[in-house]
């Protein structure tokens, strides 16, 4: 079986990088989000998407130690921080499910 060698661009290992950065911005950013509805419906609906983007995040990481970007120890350092942080969110997603029926506790808002 022919053994074929993948050569990645400046262009592609740039794309990647841009994919892993957008990827890891986006669970903060939805975590806030979420966090400033005010209801923990939505708040879920935003940590779900925030953990979307970890496992996106997973893939992206994958294809670069796939291409050579990453080494293999370092991608499975990696792992283990995305794989913590997904732990953190389901871990919220079960608080805000509990506490979904309680009443929301007053929070600090710009008019106070």
């Amino acid at each position: 079986m022919p053994t074929h060698e993948l050569i990645i661009t400046k262009e592609e290992k740039y794309r990647l990088t841009d994919q892993v950065i957008r990827a890891s911005r986006s669970v903060t950013a939805n975590l806030a989000e979420g966090y400033g509805r005010f209801h923990y419906s939505e708040s879920i609906q935003f940590a779900r998407h925030a953990r979307g983007s970890l496992y996106e995040l997973l893939d992206h990481l994958t294809v670069a130690r796939d291409e050579g970007i990453v080494n293999a120890e370092k991608f499975q350092q990696m792992r283990a921080e995305v794989g913590r942080a997904i732990a953190v969110v389901n871990g919220y997603i079960r608080h805000a499910k509990a506490v979904k029926v309680l009443p929301p506790k007053p929070r600090i808002t710009n008019n106070e």
